[in-house]
């Protein structure tokens, strides 16, 4: 029997993603994608857009976002899904989130101009289609097309973690926060690509833990960071926890992300997928 196809975590232009809200819809589509969330970072202004083009197609879309979190000193990403879209809690929460990403680019921009590479955060505005929102995506693109660095992977080994000269540390919100607008608006909270936090073992185990005190439903399983070995090691976490397990690409755009719309690895099948609370 065929899986049921669901990507539940992608990007568009309204964030760090390099097509439009619609035309990432129907490249979901002639991939045979199910079911689809739109999950912006910290922005659900592109969900109408996407939801017009997912009915005229027949594709099955559930609302989503992203949203960066603090957890010992390191960001974490939470997964919104299922949620009331025009919640006003949520979206004062996260204006309140966007709010800081623009102030933090310009202070990467000056902490790359203090080691000569200037004009970083002008170059990135080109490639915001969303210019509320400039992020390290648009930041390492633009260094990838100055000739810095050879694709955005590296840029953001080199350039844009802890401990590299365009590193800024930021303050997003707290978990607590983030599963209060989620939960509050009717939705599911889920932690997206564990395997990329950069939290060591005890702190991971720590995050798990909060984020099941505080009714968090679900772990990313698999994702385009997570395949192999460490799906199975998140499918672990999705057992030991009882979370729901969803299925994602987090795909950005054509060229750059790993892995295509709806062409993640499968569930193990003993896990309970997150959309059948969805579907």
């Amino acid at each position: 029997m065929k899986a049921f196809n669901a990507d539940l975590h992608c990007h568009s232009t309204f964030s760090d993603g390099l097509l439009p809200p619609a035309e990432l819809i129907r490249r979901a589509h002639a991939n045979g994608v199910s079911l689809l969330a739109l999950t912006d970072h910290d922005e659900t202004g592109g969900l109408p857009q996407a939801r017009a083009e997912a009915e005229i197609l027949g594709l099955r879309f559930v609302n989503g976002v992203e949203i960066s979190v603090s957890w010992l000193d390191q960001s974490v990403h939470i997964v919104g899904l299922g949620f009331d879209a025009a919640d006003p809690a949520l979206l004062a929460g996260l204006a309140q989130v966007r709010g800081g990403r623009d102030a933090r680019a310009q202070r990467m921009g000056d902490a790359l101009a203090k080691i000569g590479i200037k004009g970083v955060y002008e170059g990135a505005l080109a490639y915001a289609g969303n210019p509320a929102l400039v992020s390290r995506a648009h930041i390492a693109r633009h260094l990838v097309k100055i000739g810095i660095a050879r694709d955005v992977a590296s840029v953001f080994d080199h350039y844009l973690v802890r401990g590299k000269p365009g590193f800024v540390e930021h303050e997003w919100a707290s978990l607590e926060e983030a599963l209060g607008w989620i939960h509050g608006a009717g939705g599911i909270a889920v932690i997206a690509h564990p395997g990329r936090t950069r939290v060591d073992k005890a702190g991971m185990e720590a995050l798990f833990a909060r984020f099941k005190d505080l009714g968090g439903e679900a772990i990313e399983v698999v994702s385009s960071t997570q395949c192999g070995a460490a799906a199975l090691e998140f499918a672990r976490v999705a057992r030991r926890y009882d979370f729901l397990a969803s299925r994602a690409s987090d795909f950005h755009g054509p060229g750059e992300s790993s892995v295509d719309l709806g062409r993640a690895e499968v569930l193990p099948p003993d896990l309970t997928p997150v959309w059948s609370r969805l579907v």
